[in-house]
């Protein structure tokens, strides 16, 4: 997925949304460097894109205004 069309697709999730999203690449994070710690060599890609997205992600959720 291209930046421009990942950013877009997560301004458009609610809070709820971008905290399940944030836990479901943490725990793809893990198994990927889990992967990568048995040798499979595609995983040092995915990792990077990976971490880029929840890096993104993070930073829309920290940019948002805090609901009381």
């Amino acid at each position: 997925m291209k930046k421009r069309e990942e950013l877009d697709k997560f301004r458009e999730l609610g809070e709820d949304e971008l905290r399940a999203e944030a836990a479901r690449l943490r725990e793809s994070l893990f198994r990927l460097n889990f992967k990568l710690a048995l040798g499979e060599v595609d995983a040092v890609k995915r990792i990077r894109q990976e971490k880029k997205s929840l890096a993104r992600l993070q930073t829309l959720a920290r940019q948002r205004p805090e609901s009381e």
